[in-house]
């Protein structure tokens, strides 16, 4: 009797001491991420919460709730953000927990809610953070106007939201082949492909492991990305 207690506490303490490993090394996998560079905003309507960064007049008409990539640091984001807050559209930038936007597929929603004055709405986001407000956009259509997808794809179909895919000709962090099968998932897509661009190219981060080298400096990928985007949101 004793012999078998002992095993099952034993057992116990093993199970508890993987559990344990487990957090350290996820807690490890996430504090390993990308900083953010320096950018100053141009735009003065700047306001950071505890789970947003708000990019321009959040009594605008059309609204950008935009998900992060994964382990990116959110300001990453602002010198895409900032320009299209600068055309009239307020943006919001989701905090995510651990930055990965798999913890708060449905953050889009209280977004909404707390700002009631914006009129129409566009999801989107980078890499994960795409996939994860394609997500989102598959179980909210009717709430939506479109979605923005930077190096992602959705992984659910879309069937009637209008979908703009931009993508770089350099990245080689995202999986092609999974993009191509998952492409005609969205009945409505509009795809670019940025030529020079690479996976790291859509923030302000750096170099991303595993990405392609690009020929085209960041700030003009950013600014192919804007007027991408505007275009999409005009039509």
């Amino acid at each position: 009797m004793k012999q078998g207690r002992s095993m099952l506490l034993r057992a116990a303490a093993v199970l508890l001491l993987l559990t344990a490993l487990g957090i350290t090394g996820f807690r490890a996998y996430a504090a390993d991420g990308y900083a953010a560079g320096s950018y100053t905003p141009q735009i003065k309507e700047v306001e950071e919460t505890e789970d947003y960064i708000i990019y321009g007049d959040t009594d605008s008409a059309a609204g950008f709730i935009f998900y992060p990539g994964a382990k990116v640091e959110e300001a990453a984001y602002a010198p895409i953000l900032d320009e299209l807050a600068q055309a009239g559209i307020c943006c919001v930038l989701v905090k995510m927990p651990y930055r990965l936007a798999v913890f708060d597929v449905n953050a889009a929603e209280r977004v909404m809610e707390e700002l009631p004055e914006v009129e129409t709405w566009y999801i989107g986001g980078h890499s994960l953070g795409g996939a994860m407000a394609a997500a989102f956009a598959a179980e909210h259509e009717s709430a939506l106007s479109g979605l923005i997808l930077l190096a992602a794809y959705p992984t659910e179909e879309i069937k009637k939201l209008p979908v703009l895919s931009l993508y770089g000709s350099e990245d080689e962090v995202l999986n092609k082949e999974k993009y191509e099968k998952s492409a005609s998932l969205a009945a409505r897509l509009t795809e670019y492909v940025i030529e020079g661009g690479n996976h790291a190219g859509f923030g302000n981060y750096g170099v991303q492991k595993g990405d392609g080298e690009a020929y085209l400096p960041r700030e003009e990928q950013w600014q192919e990305t804007v007027d991408y985007i505007l275009n999409f949101m005009e039509k």
